[in-house]
Order: structure tokens, then C-alpha cells, then sequence
């Protein structure tokens, strides 16, 4: 194998893999380098027990770019994503539940139990939900404008984002304020009267979030969640055809197909530069291996802090790398299943559409927030907010016949652990993950006793297995002021970075985290427009 590329990726998550596949496309030799034993990253399929497949980190697909997959083929590689319909069911404990389908009018009519208000009101908060959006999602594949060490092009970019704006109805212009400030309770507060229709709907202002449903910005978080869909339906959200590591499978397949390398169980150690330039990598195995361009995939403290390290690095610049919030408060539990759950509120253990939802437990507004107010002083939540899916209701291959795999994000559990709850996450997770098998027994009489086996990751996990600093599954908090323009620090929106021929293209930079190849795909356009520029 020849040891100078074009350019080589650090990391096969499916951002780096999405760089690669687009640069290979272009004629550039690229070479992807993983850790792992196999691509993927966090977004991943992995037989953790014998005959159950799990996605064991990310475990749902709506956001990931129509123009990806287009442009990629990646339909073509297999890649396939069954719509989640319902989209969620929230049992409550009086008995009550409410469902929650693709189709308004049926969700309506779940609403209707609840509020006749809230079921006439819905309707409007999608309309509206959907205008917000149509304005903030052509701005995910596009490159954001420095607002420091401004240039010419940062200011044509600006005022073509002021006259779009300019555009904008005043009930939109004022609700694009009210999304990026507000806490998701002041946003949902007067559309709804409901707390039952209220909560079911804040679970997506604050997952993956280190806030609760009264904390600033957390609005933005929704409507973030909301600008993905499935099938042309927006806000839907569903399950890859073989776990979410058909998505990066694919794309590798995609990049392999026009020629990129890629090696697995290949640790980066460190970012070679010379003279201010990258100049290629060495491996932890003492190899080196040089490049034109390097592409971290990576995580901005990761890649600046660790793989190219202090000393290269302008003494301003690093300290607004040490500034970034990214610590996570999110576990995930992976659990073969032995049938399905059997609900207080929806008796019933056969399949039915409440085990093909996204499953909250999480009864009103206030126990979320007291979710969060344990967590503020390093304590796990005593009750925390659970999401639980069961892939198998819609792709029996991931687990032996008549048998389940079931999906639990949950949260929150801070990365940083007070002395009082325990020395680290490895002594406190199993012990933990008892206490929410005891609440979803809580609601699923029985539920333990069909568990087969399980698999806990916590904050400290996610980083030590996936490389996520902090255990953060967006690379970084996705709070006002580390969006858009001052995505990953301010000044360095634009994917390149300090070190020249040095690139970001992971969640770390503009438009953050989810599973949506954005940032790889921005990354990709900048480094060939970097390379027409030389080439001239």
C-alpha cells in the first residue's frame, strides 16, 4: 500500500466516511484510518450476544441528508430505513397514554382524549414547526460566515442571510428568536395546555441535551430534531434496515466503489505538522503515513488537544478549544429481549403499534426538570427520562426468532460523577441500570424477567469506546453559542482550521451533532474548493 495520499480521514464515523466517499469521488487518493475494528463509529450495528444485533450507540436515522444518499448512491449499497409509524407512545401512570402517529389527523384524535384545545392547536404547531424549518434547513449544507476575522465573502454571506430573512412573515421572524432562546416549556407553553401532550413533545428539545425543558435554548434542540424526516414526511424518524450501521456500510461501500482506502484496528496517534502544515499522521503502531490534506472526524478537543496537540497550536486558539462545553449526561442500554413488553395502560404482549414507537417514560414536565436538577450536582437522575425502542418490530433479522432487541437512551447521567455517587461509571453503571429496569417494571409488570441479556454504556463508555470526548454524542453542546458561526470556536466555522491543510469534518463543526453527514459533506466541498484554488 503506497504510504502518501491525498488525503487521509481520521476516523470511519459516518461523517469521515462521507468525507471520503466525496473526495474520492473527485479524483483525490484518500485513505480512512479507523481505530476500530470495523467503520462506523458511533453509528453502528455490532452483535453484542450471540444472535443480537444491536445499533449500539446511535439507534435512529431522520436527519441524514436526502443529497447524501442521492449523490452517494447509497441506496444503491443497501442502505434502507423503515418509517417509525406511530411515532411515540407515552404510558402515564393513571392508566392513561397517548400515541402519537405520522398521520395528523390520528394524532389528533389521541390528542382529543387529552385537550380538545391541544387536538385543534396541533395542526398549527406542525404548520408552523415546518415554516421555522424550511427556513434553517437549507443552512445545514451550507458554510457558515465568520463572524471574527471576517472576509469579503463572510460579509456577502451575511447579508444573504439578512435579506432571506427579510423575507420571513414577522410571526416567523419572531419565532425564529423565540426557538434559539427560549427553554422548550416557554415554546410549547402556549400552543398547549396539556401536560401530557407537552412532555411527549419536549423529549426532543432535551435529548442528548445537558439541560432540562426549562433551560434557554433547549427550543432549538426540537426544532433541530424535527428537521429530518422519512418517507417525505418531516419530524419521522426511523429504524436503518439492519441497524444504524447500514448507513455507514454503505457509505464505505460507496467510497471503496471509487477507490478510497480504508483501514480498521488503525489508531491515530498523532497529527503530523510541519512548518503550520499537516503533513500526515503516525499510527499508534510507530507507522507513518503522509498526506497533502488531513480530515479529522474526530471531536474538536480530541483532534486539537490530542491528536495535534498544544504546542502547534496559537495559545488563543487552544484556550477556546478548552472552552468547549462537552460533557455528555446520556446512557444507552442495549437488551436482548425474550418477547415483548407487556403495558399497565396497553395490555398486550404480541406486536403491537406501541412497540414500533419511540417509548417515553417520562410522565410530565416537572419530572424531567427534576430529571436534570439531579444531574446539575453530579448525580444521576433518581428517576430519569427514558427513550425505548424496539428495532426488531420492524426487522426480525436482528435477533433469533420470537426473540426482541430493545433500545434504552436514557438520561441523565453526568459525565462528571459527584465523590458522593461514586468513584467513576464503571463501579456505579450495572447497579444503575437495575434501578431502570425497576422503572420500566414500573410500567411493564414482567419487563426483567425478559431480559436475556444487556449491555450498558455509560458517559465514560461512549468515550472510551467511540472516542466521544466527555461521552458527548454531539461532539460539543448544541447551545446558542455553539452553533452556526461559532461552530466548533469563533473563526473557525469554515471546517479548515489554524493548522493549514488541517480539516474538520465531524459533529464538532457546523450543524453539529445527529446522525446527518452534513458535516462531512461541507468538509468535503471546502477541501476540493481548496484544491481547485492551488491547482490554478
Amino acid at each position: 500500500m503506497p504510504q502518501s495520499y491525498d488525503a487521509i480521514v481520521v476516523g470511519a464515523g459516518h461523517n469521515g466516511l462521507v468525507t471520503a466517499a466525496y473526495l474520492s469521488r473527485a479524483g483525490l487518493k484518500t485513505l480512512v484510518l479507523e481505530s476500530r475494528a470495523q467503520v462506523g463509529g458511533a453509528c453502528v450495528t455490532e452483535e453484542v450476544f450471540p444472535g443480537y444485533k444491536f445499533s449500539t450507540a446511535s439507534y435512529l436515522c431522520s436527519l441524514f441528508q436526502d443529497k447524501v444518499v442521492r449523490e452517494l448512491e447509497l441506496e444503491k449499497f443497501g442502505y434502507r430505513v423503515d418509517p417509525k409509524d406511530p411515532a411515540f407512545f407515552s404510558p402515564f401512570p393513571d392508566g392513561r397514554h397517548l400515541t402519537l402517529w405520522s398521520d395528523t389527523r390520528k394524532s389528533c384524535e389521541e390528542i382529543r382524549k387529552f385537550s380538545a384545545r391541544d387536538a385543534e392547536a396541533y395542526p398549527r404547531y406542525e404548520e408552523f414547526l415546518e415554516r421555522l424549518a424550511q427556513f434553517v434547513e437549507p443552512l445545514l449544507l451550507e458554510t457558515p460566515p465568520n463572524v471574527v476575522m471576517r472576509r469579503w465573502e463572510d460579509w456577502r454571506t451575511l447579508a444573504g442571510l439578512g435579506r432571506r430573512a427579510l423575507k420571513l412573515h414577522d410571526q416567523e421572524i419572531a419565532g425564529h428568536i423565540r426557538i434559539l432562546t427560549e427553554s422548550v416549556k416557554e415554546f410549547l407553553d402556549p400552543w398547549f395546555e396539556s401536560e401530557q401532550v407537552k412532555v411527549a413533545l419536549a423529549t426532543d428539545g432535551v435529548i442528548g441535551t445537558r439541560g432540562g425543558p426549562q433551560t434557554p435554548g433547549t427550543a432549538y434542540i426540537l426544532l433541530h430534531h424535527c428537521m429530518g424526516g422519512v418517507g417525505g414526511k418531516r419530524g419521522l424518524w426511523g429504524f436503518v434496515r439492519g441497524g444504524m450501521g447500514g448507513i455507514t456500510q454503505a457509505i464505505a461501500q460507496s467510497a471503496a466503489s471509487h477507490g478510497a482506502a480504508i483501514r480498521t484496528s488503525a489508531p491515530v496517534a498523532k497529527i503530523l505538522v510541519k512548518e503550520g502544515r499537516a503533513a500526515g499522521v503516525a499510527l499508534a503502531s510507530g507507522e507513518e503515513i503522509s498526506a497533502k490534506t488531513v480530515v479529522s472526524g474526530a471531536d474538536p478537543k480530541r483532534t486539537f488537544l490530542g491528536l495535534v496537540g498544544e504546542p502547534e497550536l496559537d495559545s488563543e486558539f487552544a484556550a477556546a478549544i478548552r472552552g468547549i462545553r462537552i460533557e455528555g449526561v446520556s446512557m444507552k442500554i442495549n437488551l436482548a429481549l425474550d418477547g415483548l413488553p407487556n403495558f399497565k395502560c396497553l395490555p398486550g404482549s404480541e406486536l403491537a403499534p406501541h412497540h414500533k414507537t419511540t417509548i417515553h417514560i417520562c410522565p410530565d414536565m416537572d419530572y424531567i426538570e427534576r430529571a436534570f436538577d439531579d444531574s446539575k450536582y453530579g448525580r444521576p437522575s433518581a428517576r430519569p427520562m427514558l427513550e425505548i425502542t424496539i428495532p426488531t418490530a420492524y426487522d426480525p433479522s436482528l435477533a433469533p426468532p420470537g426473540k426482541h432487541v430493545a433500545n434504552i437512551f436514557l438520561q441523565y447521567t453526568p459525565y462528571t460523577l459527584s465523590p458522593e455517587a461514586a468513584p467513576n461509571w464503571h463501579a456505579l453503571k450495572e447497579s444503575y441500570a437495575d434501578r431502570v429496569m425497576d422503572l420500566v417494571e414500573e410500567y411493564a409488570p414482567g419487563f426483567k424477567n425478559l431480559v436475556l441479556h444487556r449491555q450498558v454504556l455509560s458517559p465514560l463508555d461512549l468515550e472510551e469506546r467511540f472516542g466521544l470526548t466527555g461521552g458527548n454524542i454531539f461532539h460539543g453542546e448544541m447551545s446558542l453559542d455553539q452553533l452556526f458561526s461559532m461552530r466548533p470556536v469563533p473563526g473557525w466555522a469554515k471546517y479548515r482550521t489554524p493548522i493549514r491543510g488541517l480539516y474538520l469534518c465531524g459533529s464538532g463543526a457546523h450543524p453539529g451533532g445527529g446522525v446527518m453527514g452534513a458535516p462531512g459533506h461541507n468538509a468535503a466541498r471546502e477541501i476540493l474548493r481548496d484544491w481547485k484554488r492551488l491547482a490554478r
